[in-house]
This record gives C-alpha cells, structure tokens and sequence, in this order.
C-alpha cells in the first residue's frame, strides 16, 4: 500500500482561517459539513477541521487528495461555495492557504486512523523555517526519527510536510491520544536530534513559535 501512495500525485492543502467571534458556530457548521462530504468522495485522504486551542477563533481545515483535479472538482461543490460565501462576512482577515507535499508518504488508511472513543486527542503542527544549506539535514534527521515517532503508543498520526513554493519551509502534522501523550513525545530519545535542530538552524528562534496546538471539531469517527 504504502508503494502505492508513493506513486500518487497527492496535494496537501492547510487553510487558516481567523473568524469574528459571533460567525464562530456558523463557520464551525460550514467547515464540519465540509469535511463530512469531502471524507466520502473517493479522491479524498484526509479531511479534518481543527481550532486552535489558544485562540479560539482560528480555525484549520485539513485535507489531502489523491491529485490536484480531485480537489479542484471538490471546490466547485456546494459545500466548498457555502464556505466561500460566508467568510466574505465572517473573517477578520484573509484566509491563509499552505499546499504541501508529504515526504513521509502514509496509506489513505493510515491517515484515516482514529482516537480511541476514550482518548482526548490533541494535534499539533509545527512550521519550521530553516537556515537555507540546512534542509536536507533537517530532512534527514526527520527521516531517521519518523520510524519511533509513528511506533509510540500515543501517537495517531505524524507526518513531515515541505511547503510548495518555499524552499526552507516545512510542516509536521502530529497527532496524540492526549495531552500527556504530547508531553511524553517530548521527552522520548528520539526526539533530541529533532530539537538540537530546531535550536541551531532555524531562522527565528525560538522555535516553539511555530507550534500551534489544535482541538478537532470535525474529524474521523472515533474508534
């Protein structure tokens, strides 16, 4: 399966959206109906909504698609228009939109894996902007580190993501079964190359920066 997905054409898109607090739940309903369809369109991997848990008011709609056509043709849907009508009224800002690529390739079933019914999951993504020359350090770390990460019993998902367009830029997408699942990947081994990295060879320290904590609101049914 996972060779499979390797060969796939598979687009990644990150949307950021800072919402007026009193457009809150009808966007919460827009970005949930959203995601409910998308998840049952064949050409769909991933479909997942999220706000941030220290700012309310911005939320995150992320997806995954087998190739640029399948998300184009899923933009012209009902769902994708109801969305776009209402944020002319309901943000504060303009939407921010990251496509990326995946370079730890997962299985559509491995990003449909879901928490536990009893799990308080919590997802985070980190941006990392590195020293240009670093990259592919950065990578290689990644890629060494990746294997553990993803075998911890407390991770759902995690994934490394470069952003098109931007050289030195890169995304994780992690997900945990809860909060201290979170804090215990933090002090796993495995993870010391991964931050003497973010401490050394990023452009803006500190790197913790780029870290945004996310609660999901519309997401896989849980196992």
């Amino acid at each position: 399966m996972l060779e499979q997905v390797k060969h796939l054409t598979v687009v990644g898109r990150l949307t950021r959206y800072s919402v007026k607090p009193a457009s809150r739940d009808d966007f919460r309903k827009v970005l949930t109906d959203y995601v409910t369809q998308a998840r049952n369109e064949e050409g769909n991997i991933q479909a997942e909504a999220f706000s941030e848990q220290d700012k309310i008011s911005v939320f995150w709609l992320i997806e995954r698609w087998t190739d640029r056509n399948e998300l184009r043709q899923f933009d012209l849907s009902e769902h994708a228009k109801a969305i776009d009508v209402l944020k002319t009224a309901a943000l504060d800002a303009k939407a921010e939109i990251y496509y990326v690529k995946d370079l730890e390739p997962l299985s559509k079933e491995q990003w449909r894996r879901a928490p536990r019914v009893e799990d308080q999951p919590l997802t985070v993504m980190l941006f990392v902007d590195s020293q240009p020359g670093t990259q592919q350090a950065f990578m290689d770390t990644y890629h060494v580190a990746m294997p553990p990460f993803r075998s911890q019993p407390g991770v759902v998902t995690y994934q490394l993501s470069r952003v098109e367009g931007e050289d030195t830029k890169f995304v994780t997408f992690e997900k945990f079964r809860s909060k201290d699942a979170f804090q215990r990947h933090l002090e796993f081994p495995p993870i010391k190359p991964v931050l003497a990295y973010l401490q050394t060879s990023i452009q803006k320290q500190p790197f913790q920066a780029g870290l945004h904590l996310l609660v999901e609101f519309a997401s896989p049914a849980r196992e």
